[in-house]
C-alpha cells in the first residue's frame, strides 16, 4: 500500500495557534526559518528514498523561489497551500477565488510547473464552506487534500467522508481526507502532524494499519517543516494550550519520522489520488 506523504510549508509564525498574537503585517521583520528547515525536510526524504507532496504557501514562495525549484528538482510534487494561511471559512467565495489565484501565481513562477493540489490551511473546508470545492473545480484543481472528518476545536467537519470523494457532481474533483482511524464509534486524528509528534509512536502505528489492513486504504499524512526545529523562537505571549500544542517533543519528531518512513510505504499525494480514483463512486 502506497500511502501519501506530504509537509505543509509554513514558518514557524505562520501557524493557526499564533494568529491571535502575531499580526501578518510583522511577518517579514520575522525571524525566516521555512528554507533551512525545508531544506531539513528535503535531506529527510532523500535519506529515506521517499517522495512527497509540499503544500506551499504562495507568501513564502514569493519570498523562496529558489526553494521552490529545490523542491520540484528533487521530484517532489508542489502544491498550493494558499496564500498567507488565512483560513477558507473566513472567507467570502470570490475572496477565496482571488487566494486561490494569487497563491497559485506565485507557485507556479517559482516552481517552472503546473500545481493540480491544493490543501486549505489547517483543514478550513467544512459545513461551512459548502461553495468551497465548487470553486476549486472552477479553477481546474484536480485534487483537494483540505478536510479532516473529526470534531476538533480548531477545525473539522465530522460528518464528510473518511476517504477520498467526489464533493461535486459533474467534475473531476477529488477530495482526499486526512488520515482518521477507528475506536469502536470513535473517530480519532491520526494524520501526523500534533497528533503524531505528541502522541506515542504506536498510535500512528496502529492507525496506518488499520487504515492500510481492514480498510484497504492509504494514510494521508502531513507535518510542516518547524516540527523539525527545536531551536525556533518562542512566542510567550500566546495561549498556553497553544504554546503546548507548538512546542511539544520537537525535539522527538525527525527521529519518529525516520521510523515512519521506513516501516510504511510513501509516495507523493498526487500519485496516490490516482490510484484511488477506481475506488471513487
Amino acid at each position: 500500500m502506497i500511502n501519501a506523504l506530504s509537509v505543509d510549508v509554513e514558518d514557524w509564525f505562520q501557524v493557526g495557534a499564533f494568529e491571535t498574537v502575531i499580526d501578518r503585517g510583522d511577518w517579514d521583520r520575522l525571524n525566516h526559518r521555512v528554507e533551512r528547515n525545508s531544506d531539513a525536510v528535503l535531506a529527510l526524504f532523500d535519506r529515506a528514498g521517499v517522495k512527497a507532496t509540499f503544500f506551499t504557501l504562495g507568501w513564502v514562495a514569493e519570498r523562496y523561489p529558489q526553494l521552490i525549484r529545490r523542491i520540484v528538482e528533487a521530484g517532489h510534487e508542489i502544491a498550493s497551500h494558499g496564500w498567507d494561511h488565512r483560513r477558507v471559512f473566513t472567507f467570502e467565495p470570490e475572496e477565496f477565488r482571488a487566494d486561490l489565484r494569487q497563491s497559485r501565481a506565485a507557485i507556479e513562477h517559482a516552481a517552472g510547473t503546473k500545481l493540480t493540489g491544493y490543501r486549505a490551511p489547517s483543514f478550513s473546508i467544512d459545513a461551512r464552506t459548502p461553495w468551497a470545492h465548487e470553486v476549486l473545480a472552477e479553477e481546474g484543481y484536480a485534487y483537494s487534500s483540505s478536510v479532516a472528518p473529526v470534531a476538533h476545536d480548531h477545525y473539522g467537519w465530522p460528518e464528510a467522508p473518511r476517504f477520498a470523494f467526489r464533493p461535486v457532481t459533474d467534475t473531476d474533483l477529488i477530495e482526499i481526507p486526512v488520515t482518521t482511524a477507528k475506536l469502536g464509534s470513535k473517530t480519532l486524528a491520526a494524520g501526523g502532524g500534533g497528533f503524531f509528534r505528541l502522541l506515542p509512536y504506536r498510535f500512528s502505528h496502529w492507525a496506518i494499519r488499520q487504515v492500510n489492513g481492514e480498510d484497504g486504504r492509504p494514510a494521508i499524512f502531513y507535518f510542516h517543516p518547524w516540527e523539525i526545529d527545536p531551536d525556533q523562537p518562542r512566542v510567550d505571549n500566546a495561549p498556553i494550550k497553544s504554546k503546548v500544542r507548538h512546542y511539544s517533543r520537537l525535539r522527538a519528531m525527525e527521529g519518529k519520522l525516520e521510523r515512519l518512513l521506513r516501516e510504511f510505504e510513501w509516495g507523493r499525494v498526487d500519485h496516490v489520488v490516482e490510484l484511488q480514483k477506481a475506488t471513487i463512486q
